[in-house]
């Protein structure tokens, strides 16, 4: 994608690419260089962030789609669902503030029909008539360029970087999605189960709101990365009572909210029985299953219970906008980067899950 340039039509550029093979295996590939249909635009990708989900598909069996994001491509896709650039080249019939050459945008990861209740009201990824997540079972970021729905783009505030752009399209984001299910007030204290890249964004973003953070994790570095990111209080998932800390930590009562980023049965079990009376749960973790008591663990508490799903377009630019007024530090989130190259590399070691979030940078 040579920016201002028409190439020739007989000359095919190729660029790199990362395919997830399955059973822990990856390549990076020669590609042609994608150029834009009519409604798209291509994104020159100058962060692409390493999320938890990518692991699912790197572990699989036969790269498929493990957690149900809608039917499996017939074709090898490339891989990554956290993008973030600058518009490179505008397909025919594009328009917008947005869809300019040259401008700094996110990538709300996902397509669909575009006409629909859900699509319309900035929730692509919910769309009636399916919906395509990029790096799942269409094309992703893990490469130079990425095409997308020129409708997809979410501005980039001037003073964030393309690494908080990558974080804000996917992790920081999700966990966004969970507190504003939530409704968290500065008042209320949160329990967040998971400090991984999503539950220490939601540490994050919930302390600059004002409230007070309980943070769990199983593992101590985690918890002490949590504690540089505001969270009040630490629980050690691993050796103490979980439910019986919290409730210890809030005067018996129960936390007012919270949220749980693991997936694990056991924390989610945890999160609902550690909520207080008229508390708020939220599910952001993927996978996996719970059995609740609901009589005693949810209608006798006035318990409400929330699943969220990443967020919305609007949800994506609120997050944005709310990270650069507040000036949070989301760029601390990430603890290794890797030119595309490496992409090998990088997975095994984020597969170990021994380390921070990890970033690929073509």
């Amino acid at each position: 994608m040579e920016l201002g340039n028409k190439r020739p039509a007989t000359v095919e550029v190729q660029v790199k690419a990362v395919y997830f093979l399955g059973d822990r295996k990856l390549e990076v590939r020669d590609v042609p260089d994608p150029n834009p249909g009519p409604g798209e635009v291509i994104l020159e990708i100058k962060a692409s962030g390493m999320c938890g989900s990518d692991l699912k598909y790197y572990r699989a069996a036969d790269g498929a789609d493990s957690i149900g994001l809608g039917k499996k491509s017939d074709k090898p896709i490339i891989a990554g669902h956290e993008p973030c650039g600058v518009v490179a080249a505008v397909g025919k019939g594009v328009w917008g503030p947005l869809a300019k050459v040259g401008m700094r945008v996110m990538n709300h990861h996902y397509a669909g029909c575009g006409c629909c209740h859900q699509c319309r009201g900035g929730w692509t990824q919910m769309c009636d008539e399916g919906s395509v997540t990029f790096g799942a079972n269409g094309d992703g970021a893990h490469a130079k360029f990425m095409k997308v729905p020129a409708d997809s783009l979410v501005g980039l505030p001037d003073d964030l970087s393309f690494k908080s752009g990558a974080a804000i399209s996917c992790g920081t984001g999700t966990a966004w999605g969970g507190l504003d299910r939530l409704g968290l007030r500065g008042s209320e204290t949160i329990a967040i189960f998971g400090q991984g890249p999503v539950g220490l964004s939601g540490t994050q973003l919930a302390t600059a709101m004002g409230a007070r953070v309980i943070a769990l994790d199983i593992d101590p570095g985690r918890l002490q990365r949590a504690k540089e990111f505001g969270a009040h209080d630490l629980v050690d998932a691993k050796s103490d009572d979980v439910v019986g800390a919290i409730r210890e930590l809030t005067g018996g009562r129960g936390a007012d909210c919270t949220m749980d980023c693991t997936g694990s049965p056991t924390a989610r079990t945890a999160a609902v029985k550690s909520a207080r009376k008229w508390g708020r749960v939220v599910f952001l973790g993927e996978g996996g299953d719970v059995t609740i008591d609901v009589s005693n663990d949810m209608n006798r508490k006035q318990l409400s219970v929330f699943g969220s799903w990443t967020f919305s377009k609007n949800g994506q630019a609120d997050c944005a906008r709310f990270v650069s007024e507040r000036k949070l530090d989301v760029d601390g989130l990430f603890t290794h980067s890797w030119p595309l190259e490496e992409a090998v590399e990088a997975y095994r070691l984020f597969d170990t899950q021994t380390a921070g979030k990890g970033l690929l940078i073509p």
